[in-house]
């Protein structure tokens, strides 16, 4: 008797990689953002902190559009051209990549540059002495100011939008959930 290899089917390779994928995805967001960014803003300075950040989170927005792209290539039983076959279906999955994208080519950047203009500004703006003038150390006050309500809004949007992501992927998640069928005998 001779054994029969068959392919199996692009569903069977795709599914557990759709899984993989998306389980990554979705603990690497809420792990980054709910539990690494707590405990380095309690347990670190704020320049220690300020410096890992400026490094941490371009890699982390840099995976999560690797690992959304991933979970959109990996859907069952076609991939992306699965998302076709249903209305409605890829809405959490665009949503949850324009945000991303938004972070990773936007507001990441952005936040970040503010970030280390605000910490330059602050220790290259102090008086000299005395006798500086009352002008100039209020000019520098108002750029101070102002480079502080930039800073505020770029990291506000970035957290929205991570937000946003985060809560897309747990849609999708629901969707993926909601396709599981139990069988009982």
């Amino acid at each position: 008797m001779a054994a029969v290899f068959t392919t199996p089917s692009s569903a069977v390779l795709l599914a557990p990689l759709h899984i993989l994928s998306f389980s990554a995805l979705l603990g690497t967001e809420l792990y980054q953002s709910f539990v690494v960014t707590k405990i380095c803003f309690t347990s670190l300075t704020r320049p220690t902190f300020m410096s890992l950040q400026k490094r941490l989170f371009p890699v982390y927005f840099r995976t999560q559009s690797l690992l959304l792209l991933l979970t959109a290539v990996t859907i069952p039983p076609y991939g992306p051209l699965s998302l076709v076959a249903k209305k409605g279906t890829w809405i959490p999955l665009l949503v949850a990549s324009a945000t991303a994208l938004l972070n990773l080519v936007v507001y990441g950047p952005r936040t970040s540059r503010l970030m280390l203009e605000r910490a330059h500004r602050g220790t290259s703006n102090k008086p000299d002495n005395d006798n500086d003038d009352p002008e100039e150390v209020e000019a520098r006050s108002a750029e101070m100011q102002r480079l502080k309500r930039s800073f505020s809004r770029s990291h506000a949007m970035s957290i929205h939008l991570n937000l946003i992501a985060i809560a897309a992927t747990v849609w999708w998640g629901w969707k993926l959930g909601s396709l599981l069928d139990f069988k009982t005998d």
